[in-house]
């Protein structure tokens, strides 16, 4: 009898995932069986999932634990199924390009009361992060740790609109997002004058959009974009200083511990959003 071939390591990682589909494993999952490219392609058709607008994106299956009980009559399963179940509260903090999670992880004791989402474009690093917080609610059953956050795959340069209402976050986290170093792939960068007025869009006044990188000329860019943009002025040395998030954005990211590493250094600044003008 033929020897059955041995698994690649392509059906080994497969085979992995497929394992942690498991709803109530508590092993955290391991990076080396989510392998993917450091980055995407956002202009590329990734053949994304997303809403039509806010009103209709589903939150409760990403935060089961803050479902909004219905106030309506029992209704069939098939018009069930047209209706989005609503939360008692709004996600207010998004982690653009969040990466493996590890600023979500860490920033979900320090903001309890908030819901916080990553968002990530690479679809295997995008379950990744979903087992990861699926093994740590498990782990933390008997409490509402890690219940506050989640991840979902979305491309945020093509489609931030969709998922969130006028001036409905209060923190935006860009972090080491891709340099983008040649000059003609400038435009992919995720700062922008047109972008910029994205985040105004969805951020409240007085929130603060977060961003942390190694690369200089790229924190430049940064700082010159919003600072120029008429919705966000620039927050002083001192409230960075004092801001915890800030402390956490800059330990805790995956490529922040690997900047640390390497003894780069961690170029950061942070910009609030200002309220909009009067009406003439």
């Amino acid at each position: 009898m033929a020897a059955q071939p041995l698994p690649t390591k392509r059906q080994k990682r497969e085979d992995y995932r497929n394992a942690h589909k498991d709803d109530g494993l508590t092993e955290l999952p391991k990076k080396k069986f989510y392998r993917q490219r450091a980055h995407a392609n956002p202009f590329s058709d990734h053949q994304l999932t997303y809403p039509a607008s806010p009103s209709l994106m589903d939150w409760a299956s990403y935060y089961p634990a803050y479902i909004a009980p219905s106030t309506e009559p029992t209704l069939s399963s098939d018009l069930a199924k047209t209706r989005t179940r609503q939360l008692i509260k709004d996600v207010t903090v998004a982690d653009i390009g969040c990466g493996f999670g590890g600023l979500l992880v860490a920033l979900a004791p320090k903001l309890p009361d908030e819901l916080l989402i990553g968002m990530e474009i690479r679809t295997q690093v995008t379950e990744f992060v979903q087992d990861r917080i699926k093994a740590l609610r498990n782990q933390n059953a008997d409490s509402d740790l890690y219940q506050n956050i989640a991840c979902l795959r979305a491309n945020t340069m093509k489609f931030l609109p969709n998922f969130f209402k006028k001036a409905q976050l209060s923190k935006i986290f860009l972090c080491f997002p891709d340099p983008h170093f040649k000059a003609r792939k400038h435009k992919a960068r995720i700062v922008s004058l047109t972008l910029n007025s994205e985040y105004a869009f969805v951020m409240k006044p007085g929130g603060i959009l977060y961003t942390i990188t190694d690369v200089e000329d790229l924190h430049k860019w940064m700082v010159k974009h919003f600072e120029e943009h008429l919705s966000f002025e620039r927050a002083n040395k001192e409230e960075e200083a004092e801001d915890e998030c800030v402390k956490t954005m800059m330990v805790e990211t995956e490529e922040g511990k690997k900047v640390e590493r390497n003894k780069g250094e961690k170029l950061v600044a942070c910009f609030r959003r200002l309220e909009d003008p009067p009406w003439p």
